[in-house]
């Protein structure tokens, strides 16, 4: 039988060394604890995802993604989140699309009914194109929020909105704070 050499020896000592000091009682008291809701049970992926969204059987909007991930933390709140971002073309009644939402992210809780679009997040619609980093759609209320965002007429004016609200088809919308450029009527006050 062989005995150890004294570089093994010596490597076999520090190994048995390391593993009696790897955590002291002080370093568990600064650990951080871990949130029973950070706990994911379950996480599916999709690639390729193509979304229908109809109202009373009636197609209203068709969304794609690149990735859905579904989630289902150890609460059961269940989400999708589409972290390579969504497109979702708005239809009219004969399925002709007449305005779009982009955003590089987007989250869609169940249990809140709510979307939240975030980053580069892009509004067109026949009477304005709104631009901002993040609008929620809240399915219950169906209307559109967002705490701050550019609204750009087609007769070009700009307005920098703060709260911005729309309905779901977006032919209302109302803002507090505006500023911007508009433009007036060659004949305004004759």
């Amino acid at each position: 039988m062989k005995s150890l050499s004294i570089p093994s020896g010596l490597a076999v000592l520090c190994l048995f060394q390391l593993c009696l000091s790897s955590c002291g009682e002080d370093d568990l008291k600064k650990a951080a604890p871990l949130s029973k809701t950070d706990l994911v049970l379950n996480r599916d992926r999709t690639i390729g995802v193509e979304i229908i969204y109809s109202d009373s059987s009636v197609v209203k909007a068709k969304g794609t993604a690149p990735i859905m991930d579904k989630i289902t933390p150890k609460n059961g709140a269940t989400y999708q989140e589409m972290p390579k971002g969504v497109k979702i073309n708005f239809l009219n009644d004969s399925l002709k699309v007449k305005g779009s939402i982009t955003s590089d992210y987007a989250i869609s809780k169940d249990v809140e009914k709510i979307i939240i679009f975030k980053r580069n997040v892009i509004v067109v619609d026949e009477q304005l194109t709104f631009n901002t980093e993040e609008l929620t759609w809240d399915q219950n209320k169906h209307m559109f929020f967002s705490p701050s965002g550019v609204i750009t007429k087609p007769d070009g004016t700009v307005i920098h909105a703060v709260n911005f609200s729309a309905t779901q088809d977006f032919s209302v919308f109302n803002f507090e704070q505006g500023f911007g450029e508009t433009y007036v009527d060659k004949k305004f006050g004759e």
